[in-house]
């Protein structure tokens, strides 16, 4: 395609996310690639943490039992925030943002980036590999999808963790692989978990690939453990017009 685009001067891609886009060859040919995570990381932020209180406040078992007329409030009762770890993968503008959000509800922050460093702050404490293992109650996961990361949360990777933790992904599906998630709900070694992205999406991210689902995604779904949405974190209201106006300004710089 880009061999073909003789007059292309720039891509722009609205989101975070570059790997649809091979953007070594592109600059290769002098093509410019911008991305806009400025543009959709409130939303990001805001979406994780709502799943992160809907999973502790058992708010979708609740809301489906009421409207049965059932009112099973000893089975309902949640957990909270205050007083939990929360550790970050990845500190990159979703990450941050998302420790921002979570500074108002007592939380320790806490968060490991392979690439990055300094970046401490009020917000957040920037650790170590091991000490997100030792400390973290609930693991946030903020990567991009490059072949280092490609199912790097795995049964290896779970195990390593000193107590068993909730997880959340706003990031990509194929961060994370759902057979080994499922087996550390099972096992408990993982408390329960926030999905808003899946391993099975099709490269649009618009879609399952329906062909492709195998038995843990029918596991996964029936899991009362888990919250799902259809990679919509950073998609709001606000985040679309944000988007576009990043990508405006850094074309036109």
């Amino acid at each position: 395609m880009l061999d073909k685009a003789d007059n292309l001067k720039w891509i722009a891609r609205s989101g975070a996310g570059m790997e649809n886009i091979d953007v070594e060859y592109a600059n290769h040919k002098g093509i410019a690639c911008f991305n806009s995570p400025e543009g959709n990381r409130d939303a990001v932020a805001e979406h994780a943490v709502g799943m992160l209180l809907m999973l502790f406040n058992k708010l979708k078992q609740g809301d489906a039992e009421v409207r049965k007329g059932q009112w099973n409030r000893e089975a309902n009762r949640g957990i909270e925030l205050k007083g939990k770890t929360v550790g970050i993968l990845g500190f990159g503008y979703m990450g941050a943002a998302f420790a921002q959000r979570l500074k108002g509800f007592q939380v320790k922050v806490i968060a490991y980036d392979k690439y990055k460093s300094g970046f401490g702050d009020d917000w957040v404490a920037e650790v170590d590999e091991a000490t997100l293992f030792a400390e973290s109650d609930v693991l946030s996961i903020h990567l991009p999808l490059t072949e280092e990361t490609t199912f790097l949360i795995d049964k290896d990777y779970l195990t390593k963790f000193k107590q068993p933790i909730y997880l959340i992904n706003t990031a990509r599906g194929k961060n994370l692989k759902t057979t080994d998630l499922l087996d550390a709900l099972d096992s408990g070694k993982v408390l329960g978990a926030c999905l808003d992205v899946l391993e099975y999406e099709s490269l649009s991210f618009e879609k399952l690939k329906s062909e492709d689902l195998p038995a843990d995604f029918q596991n996964l779904v029936k899991s009362d453990k888990v919250i799902l949405s259809p990679h919509v974190a950073g998609w709001t209201v606000e985040s679309y017009e944000k988007l576009s106006a990043v990508l405006a300004e850094k074309i036109l710089s």
